[in-house]
C-alpha cells in the first residue's frame, strides 16, 4: 500500500503545508509547471520519492530533471503522467491510442488549475488533475489530491484545499 500525494502548477511557489498534507506520504507526484528547482528540493525532503515532469513554463534545470512523461507501475497500476495531456472526453491528440496501448489505469495532468477527478468507463482509467497548489493564475482555491494506491486499487482519495494565502 502506497500513500501518495500529488500536486501541480507550483510555478516556484512553496507553502509549508505541501510538507504537512504530504507528511506520511511514501511518494510526492507532480505534474509540472514547478517553476524553481529548489521546490523539488523541499519536496524530497518530505517523502522518499518524488516524481515530477516539466510542464510548459519550465526551463533550465527542471526540463533537465524532469521528463515531459513518466510512465510507471506502482502497486499494480500502471500511471501515466504528463503535463498537458487532456482528460476523459477531451484527451490532447494521441494520447487516448497510447492510454488504451499501455493499459494505463491511472492518468495525472496538471495545466489547466482546475481539480477534476473523472473516471473514463472506456479506459477503465482514473485521471487526476490535482489543481493548481501555486498562487500563480486565476483559482481562488489552491488544491492538493493524496490518494493511496493498494494493490491493483486507487481508493481513499483526498482533496485538500489551500486558501489562496500562502503559509511559511
Amino acid at each position: 500500500m502506497k500513500r501518495i500525494g500529488i500536486l501541480s502548477d507550483t510555478h516556484s511557489c512553496w507553502d509549508d503545508r505541501y510538507a504537512t498534507h504530504f507528511a506520511g506520504c511514501d511518494e510526492i507526484w507532480h505534474a509540472g509547471d514547478i517553476g524553481d528547482i529548489g521546490l523539488l528540493q523541499k519536496l524530497e525532503g518530505v517523502a522518499p520519492v518524488v516524481r515530477a515532469v516539466s510542464g510548459n513554463i519550465d526551463h533550465g534545470e527542471v526540463t533537465r530533471r524532469c521528463p515531459e512523461v513518466q510512465e510507471f507501475t506502482i502497486e499494480g497500476v500502471n500511471v501515466w503522467m504528463t503535463h498537458i495531456g487532456g482528460y476523459p472526453g477531451k484527451y490532447a491528440r494521441g494520447v487516448k491510442p497510447l492510454l488504451r496501448a499501455k493499459c494505463i489505469k491511472l492518468m495525472v495532468t496538471g495545466h489547466s488549475h482546475i481539480l477534476k477527478v473523472i473516471y473514463d468507463p472506456e479506459l477503465e482509467m482514473l485521471h487526476i488533475n490535482p489543481g493548481a497548489a501555486g498562487q500563480q493564475g486565476w483559482q481562488q482555491v489552491r488544491t492538493l489530491v493524496r490518494p493511496t494506491i493498494d494493490n491493483g486499487t486507487i481508493k481513499d482519495l483526498e482533496v485538500i484545499e489551500l486558501s489562496k494565502k500562502i503559509q511559511q
